[in-house]
């Protein structure tokens, strides 16, 4: 029995990689310099709506593979497991990517783009932040702060950056009163950068190995 849950966490992690590195790739394609501009305005956004339903899907598994919520122990009381708070406000934050994506299709008047577009775009940027800052937390309380030879702290630390990366996207993609974003080139690049980050994260832990079945312990 052991062995099969070993193997069928294994599927499912690489399910959980796989949607990551596709809406990654989605991303890039949507904010790469040259290809973004044979594309359009509507081919670009087409190409994060579906991006953003990929890192959905993604982030649901992970969700699922993070365990329970909570756990209890005899030195503490019921508490909140930081790798399950990592992976809610990740999901949670895909679901606010979700909204910006397809309002980007179908907003035509700059305070709709504000309210609609940019508003939850920056709330799913900040809350994958707040999700990365978790699962540095958790790498503190594995006592893995510095540990570049394991595959988990380069995904960590990658995705991080990658986090950092959407933000920088965010403070770029401000609509300005003239209707047009603070920093068009600065959006573009955070966002392609970022991508690029999210992809790497995914495909370090893509490969099917032991470690992945010990995603639900307790951290």
């Amino acid at each position: 029995m052991p062995k099969t849950k070993v193997v069928e966490v294994g599927a499912t992690l690489r399910g959980q990689c796989w949607g990551f590195m596709i809406g990654s790739t989605l991303f890039a394609v949507g904010s790469a310099p040259v290809v973004s501009g044979w594309l359009g305005t509507t081919g670009a956004n087409i190409s994060f709506f579906v991006g953003a339903w990929f890192f959905t899907i993604a982030a649901f598994i992970q969700l699922g593979l993070s365990g329970p919520a909570t756990v209890t122990g005899s030195s503490r009381p019921l508490a909140v497991r930081a790798l399950w708070l990592s992976a809610a406000t990740q999901f949670v934050g895909t679901l606010l990517f979700n909204v910006s994506t397809s309002a980007a299709l179908h907003a035509t008047s700059i305070t709709a783009v504000k309210e609609y577009v940019w508003g939850p775009d920056a709330d799913g940027s900040a809350a994958f932040l707040i999700s990365s800052g978790f699962a540095v937390l958790v790498l503190f309380r594995q006592k893995q702060m510095w540990a570049p030879r394991s595959r988990d702290w380069l995904s960590t630390w990658i995705g991080t950056l990658g986090s950092v990366a959407f933000g920088v996207s965010a403070v770029g993609s401000i609509i300005t009163p003239a209707g047009t974003a603070q920093d068009v080139t600065l959006a573009s690049w955070g966002t392609f950068i970022g991508a690029l980050c999210f992809f790497a994260a995914a495909a370090l832990l893509l490969e099917p190995r032991q470690p992945a079945a010990a995603a639900v312990a307790p951290t």
